[in-house]
């Protein structure tokens, strides 16, 4: 969590993401023979000490079984590779960038066509104390060594005021960059064509996200999209200019203490699923046949609809009940003194 530029904003900030947190905890709190859904494994376990806080995923297509993470705020500017056991095969230290707030990665391509790791510095839990926020970007090394390599900083504005975000998508086909913000009535946002270097690259709400968003992902298609909360996931169709569309439905995830982080395999068949915490696995999601990349281009969200309630992103399976319900209580209550105490500070 970052610190802001005055102490009663802090607290009061604070309050608001210790609340979340506890909430996100108690929602997701199992009773002791609970399992996962039907077809779900933990594909690798995080057990680096060094990576206490993954709230990022990105499965590598140049290098094969590698999948890079990377801790929360207040950490240090490196990006973690794990093999297919959950080791860390390499470090990549980006040179040149600061950890603030790092909430979200994703892969795309450089100016030039190259594969490139994007990193998103873009939690604000203070709701709007910092004046923009900061997208990197690093080359994807052609060698899976541990090394530093000079990151590029593209600066981050939204067109209706700061907002919190964690989730930080790129489309495979077009390059283009999405965010989508956290918290209640969450919205994508999409950066322009090309991101510049010189002054601020100006972002603009095109749809609605889920709320409590915290990652997302393109499929490697670039056919659909997936915003994940602490709750589950939701699952879109991509537009023909390559934004998320409509929604094809809810995805159940197993069980986290803090699900911050979610990405398709790189033959686009499963979601990768990870949350913060030390020792935490991370899970190997079938994706829905209906959106799977053999299947006929998704258009609806009829094929969910025939499952049942189309709501696992809204904490179905939780078995909480009351508990949860207090602890989300106590989250909404902070989270609303805090807007209220800024508005009339």
């Amino acid at each position: 969590m970052s610190v802001g530029p005055s102490a009663p904003r802090a607290l009061l900030g604070a309050a608001a993401a210790v609340a979340l947190g506890a909430a996100a905890t108690a929602c997701w709190a199992p009773p002791a023979a609970a399992g996962t859904a039907a077809g779900d494994t933990a594909a690798f376990t995080i057990r680096d000490p060094r990576i206490t806080e993954s709230s990022g995923l990105a499965a590598s297509t140049a290098h094969p079984g590698i999948v890079y993470t990377h801790n929360d705020s207040g950490g240090v500017p490196k990006i973690y590779a794990l093999g297919p056991d959950g080791r860390v095969r390499a470090v990549l230290t980006l040179g040149g960038a600061s950890a603030r707030d790092w909430e979200a990665m994703a892969l795309g391509k450089d100016e030039r066509g190259r594969p490139a790791i994007y990193m998103g510095d873009i939690g604000d839990n203070l709701g709007g104390a910092w004046p923009y926020v900061t997208v990197y970007r690093i080359p994807e090394p052609a060698q899976m060594r541990s090394q530093t390599i000079r990151a590029t900083a593209f600066r981050i504005k939204y067109a209706d005021g700061p907002r919190n975000a964690e989730t930080l998508m790129v489309n495979p086909r077009t390059n283009r960059l999405y965010i989508a913000s956290k918290l209640f009535g969450g919205a994508v946002y999409e950066a322009p064509k090309r991101l510049r270097t010189s002054g601020y690259n100006v972002m603009h709400k095109i749809g609605k996200a889920p709320a409590i968003a915290t990652d997302g992902a393109f499929a490697p298609d670039g056919r659909t999209c997936v915003i994940r909360t602490y709750f589950g996931a939701r699952m879109y169709a991509v537009k023909p200019d390559g934004s998320p569309g409509k929604s094809l439905g809810s995805v159940s995830l197993p069980f986290q203490p803090q699900g911050e982080s979610i990405t398709y395999t790189p033959d686009g068949r499963y979601f990768l699923a990870g949350s913060e915490g030390e020792n935490q696995p991370v899970y190997k999601v079938p994706v829905p046949g209906a959106a799977a990349p053999s299947a006929s281009p998704p258009a609806s969200a009829k094929a969910a609809e025939k499952t049942g309630k189309d709501n696992a992103d809204q904490g179905h399976r939780d078995a909480g009940g009351v508990r949860t319900g207090l602890f989300v209580a106590l989250a909404i209550a902070a989270l609303v003194g805090y807007g209220l105490f800024r508005r009339r500070g």
